[in-house]
């Protein structure tokens, strides 16, 4: 893939028909379906003018990026998660988008997770999407067992004891009290552990940077991930795709995950049997995911076709889309959203949950460690799976992390 996408020679100033965006989200369901009509719109205004948007797994996104940006081929239009642009803008591969906001007069107020984006006192990027978590679950399941939705850490420890089941009498578990992702990379491993986190008070770092891993709080929240996953009430090595399968087709209890969980049910053999509601967990995990920005080497024409799109993505008209297309929350603060519960009819939860996370500053990206995120995240990924492997003690495990994390965070 990256050999393709290294092929195309950069474009000249006077042939500026085609525009690259790279993104992993192209053949998702709602998301792929929104950013489809984008491009499409983004065409119609520009005649001769083709965005040719080219799909990199998740995995191997940031690496891959890393790669076309150094070797002086960048795509155009930037996508990005909202944890790893922070590099880009710090090599100075992203343009600052204050003149060209200021220029098209588009009003950035309450624009949701929009200080993430800030870097370098410069706007390096449009925030996307900022959204708050809910949770799926099984009426089936629960009925079954004579349990009612968990408001609580303890009820949600005991339904999912309770529901983590060899339904067939094989000697293996072929229904889970939840799901979380243990195979993926560093970033998802730790928003599935967020959950438990916060809901224990804990958090990476504090407000102003400093690590806080070595604290009663972080204790008890990697106690619950330890509890979860070693007792095995969470399906082990799996992808996210994998687990949110598991629960669309009725194998899984509990799910706690963002917007973009109602489009997977949607397609699951269970899907009349699955309703979402507000995680037990107060606050509920959520915080910034993705945004878009532009190359900075790139020649000034293609930069006004690329501001063009951006611009057209944030538009009143793809804002309210983002609700019923993508069944998102849309970052824009006066977006229209009315009759969005005809198509998202869990709209109002959505809202309901992002604001709840706004509230309280959740966000994924530990403050002081944005740009060595993905090693900080490859350490606690790691000392998170010594932890259950070798059954070790979550204060001592605590204490590892505060020291390795307090190491990155010097380099």
């Amino acid at each position: 893939m990256l050999a393709a996408l290294c092929t195309t020679s950069f474009i000249a100033p006077s042939f500026a028909e085609t525009l690259k965006f790279v993104s992993w989200q192209k053949d998702e369901k709602g998301y792929g379906d929104w950013w489809g009509e984008v491009i499409k719109a983004f065409e119609a205004k520009h005649p001769g003018v083709t965005v040719e948007w080219t799909k990199v797994e998740r995995n191997a996104y940031a690496d891959t990026m890393t790669t076309l940006f150094a070797g002086g081929q960048p795509p155009q239009i930037v996508h990005l998660a909202s944890f790893e642009f922070q590099a880009f803008a710090e090599n100075g591969w992203l343009e600052n988008l204050d003149p060209w906001i200021e220029k098209s007069g588009i009003d950035m107020t309450g624009w949701a997770g929009q200080e993430t984006c800030r870097w370098n006192d410069e706007t390096a990027c449009i925030m996307m999407l900022y959204f708050g978590f809910v949770m799926g679950y099984n009426q089936e399941i629960l009925d079954a067992e004579g349990l009612t939705v968990p408001t609580n850490w303890e009820e949600f420890l005991d339904v999912a004891r309770k529901t983590t089941k060899d339904l067939n009498g094989d000697g293996i578990i072929d229904q889970f009290g939840t799901g979380h992702e243990t195979r993926g990379g560093g970033g998802q491993y730790l928003t599935e552990m967020l959950n438990y986190i916060l809901d224990a008070g804990g958090s990476w770092t504090d407000a102003e940077g400093n690590v806080t891993i070595d604290t009663p709080e972080m204790v008890e929240g990697l106690t619950r991930w330890k509890t979860v996953i070693s007792e095995n009430l969470s399906p082990r090595d799996m992808t996210a795709g994998d687990v949110r399968k598991l629960f669309a087709d009725g194998k899984i209890a509990l799910k706690l995950e963002g917007p973009w969980l109602y489009p997977i049910m949607e397609q699951g053999a269970a899907f009349e049997k699955l309703k979402l509601t507000k995680p037990p967990f107060t606050p509920p995990n959520g915080g910034s995911s993705n945004v878009l920005a532009m190359a900075s080497e790139i020649p000034d024409e293609q930069k006004e076709l690329v501001w063009d799109f951006i611009a057209t993505a944030m538009s009143p008209e793809f804002q309210s889309r983002y609700a019923t297309v993508a069944n998102s929350t849309p970052p824009s603060a006066t977006a229209d959203i009315s009759g969005a519960e005809e198509a998202v009819p869990h709209f109002d939860l959505l809202v309901e949950t992002q604001k709840a996370a706004a509230a309280a500053k959740v966000d994924r990206i530990p403050a002081g460690l944005e740009i060595n995120f993905n090693e900080f995240a490859k350490m606690v990924m790691e000392e998170a799976q010594r932890m259950i492997i070798e059954d070790l003690d979550p204060a001592a495990v605590a204490a590892t992390m505060q020291e390795k994390a307090e190491a990155i965070q010097s380099y």
